[in-house]
């Protein structure tokens, strides 16, 4: 019997090996006696899905053993973005969710994400508990899905109404359906396919979306996740089309990438600080600020600017949802693209992201890369990049010795002048700067992350990176 590890987010397994029928309906026993024991299965499940291969029926297989445990299940009609999943929660106050998805993963997995009554997250503690209450297979109760239809316990519903609804609240689309902006939007053959035309469509802006298909292999990236190499095809749109800025949502449409009016990538970093100086300074909005070790110190600059607190958590929104919860925050977000606003779910939310996006661009009346060149007025230039390296994972427990044993006085030419262990080992460095080596929650890989104010010391901070985890 596979045993069951959930990740940064979730379990995730490749399709056929590790993840079947047989060990999705484990997960979901799991997850219906985890509610059954924290009083939440009466409020009942909303279950939704992605468009990889067979995404659907492992979906209902979830509905089947939810039902068989007696529990009432809002199954979507169609493939559904993440963050509509999670806003499908708290509008039909569910006790929680499972989304069948494996977000920015190769084609060959798939996966399991849990969700709370607030739609976010659920912490390290509660995953842990879920873990433990996995059984064997005999141990799974489930009825057919025409049966539960039939009887009311499995219901199919449309998330959308709902959650357009709330992105109104957010963002007032109308400026930007009447802004008169040409956009491109890759949506990387996921979830977010048909949502901006949708809501900006009956003005003067155009939306011209690509790999907007079904298509679970991927093609033209190695995997739907927003940063290079992966959005080189997506973004080769942009100048032939004469558009403003390229939008890019990730697998199930809880992430965004961005590419400015020449073609070329903002990395998820400066992203996320002109996502904080757009609510500080454009909004006008205090609030805390919460991310991860793993993105951008200009967050720190532009709260020390503005007199408010940052928190710094590990990696994944399994810490950032709960720690958004906790402290009231304006705005969440990790390296990887997602980001997460108050009034909304704690989740991250690539659509919610790329409205907000396009507001900055209205409100300004500036291009991507002006507004690149403003924020580093406010806080000077930062550079980033990042090395997933696989490796032999009987070398991992070696890796990870040499990580802590690692004192190195200079990175990349830095003087070293503090270690960080929230998640991983993160270095910091004089400029203020960072190096971070980490081993990933959901695939087999280390990370070697870095930020700095040297735009010539990036490569070799990279390396030093390596150098010290044993890799090189």
């Amino acid at each position: 019997m596979l045993e069951i590890k959930f990740g940064t987010d979730g379990w995730r397994s490749r399709i056929a090996e590790g993840y079947t029928f047989e060990n999705v309906r484990r997960c979901a026993q799991g997850f219906a006696s985890f509610l059954i024991a924290n009083g939440r299965a009466a409020q009942g499940v909303v279950v939704g899905y992605d468009q990889r291969f067979q995404a659907e029926d492992f979906a209902a297989v979830v509905a089947e053993v939810l039902a068989g445990n007696e529990i009432d299940v809002w199954l979507t009609e169609q493939n559904t973005p993440t963050p509509t999943i999670s806003y499908a929660v708290e509008a039909r106050q569910a006790g929680g969710a499972v989304n069948i998805t494996a977000s920015h993963n190769p084609a060959v997995d798939l996966g399991f994400k849990v969700r709370d009554p607030l739609g976010g997250a659920i912490p390290p503690t509660d995953l842990k508990r879920i873990e433990a209450l996995i059984p064997d297979s005999n141990g799974v109760k489930w009825i057919a899905l025409e049966d539960a239809l039939s009887d009311g316990r499995v219901q199919l519903f449309d998330p959308f109404p709902a959650y357009t609804e709330q992105l109104q609240r957010l963002v007032d689309i109308a400026p930007l359906r009447d802004a008169g902006l040409n956009v491109v939007v890759d949506c990387m053959w996921g979830n977010g396919a048909g949502w901006f035309p949708r809501l900006l469509s009956g003005g003067s802006t155009t939306v011209h979306e690509v790999h907007n298909e079904r298509n679970p292999v991927f093609p033209f990236m190695t995997r739907p996740e927003p940063i290079p190499p992966n959005v080189d095809h997506g973004l080769s749109f942009v100048k032939p089309l004469g558009a403003d800025l390229a939008l890019i949502n990730d697998g199930d449409a809880d992430r965004l990438g961005v590419g400015d009016e020449d073609g070329t990538f903002i990395d998820q970093l400066r992203v996320y600080g002109l996502l904080g100086y757009y609510f500080l300074e454009v909004r006008g909005e205090r609030g805390p600020i919460v991310k991860t070790i793993s993105t951008t110190k200009m967050l720190n600059k532009l709260a020390r600017i503005y007199g408010v607190p940052v928190y710094e958590t590990g990696v994944g929104f399994k810490y950032i949802a709960p720690k958004m919860v906790q402290v009231g925050a304006m705005i969440g977000g990790e390296e990887s693209g997602g980001y997460a606003f108050r009034n909304h779910v704690p989740e991250r939310d690539g659509i919610l992201a790329g409205l907000y996006i396009l507001d900055l661009l209205v409100q300004t009346g500036k291009k991507p890369s002006e507004l690149l060149d403003w924020l580093f007025e406010k806080v000077g230039p930062h550079y980033y990049d990042r090395i997933d390296s696989r490796f032999d994972q009987q070398r991992k427990a070696e890796i990870l010795a040499n990580v802590d044993a690692a004192r190195p006085r200079t990175i990349g030419g830095l003087t070293c002048t503090d270690i960080v262990t929230i998640d991983g080992h993160q270095f910091i460095m004089e400029d203020g700067g960072w190096l971070l080596v980490r081993f990933s929650g959901t695939e087999p890989i280390i990370r070697v992350y870095c930020e700095t104010t040297y735009e010539d010391k990036v490569q070799a901070i990279l390396e030093d990176g390596l150098r010290i985890a044993g890799l090189i």
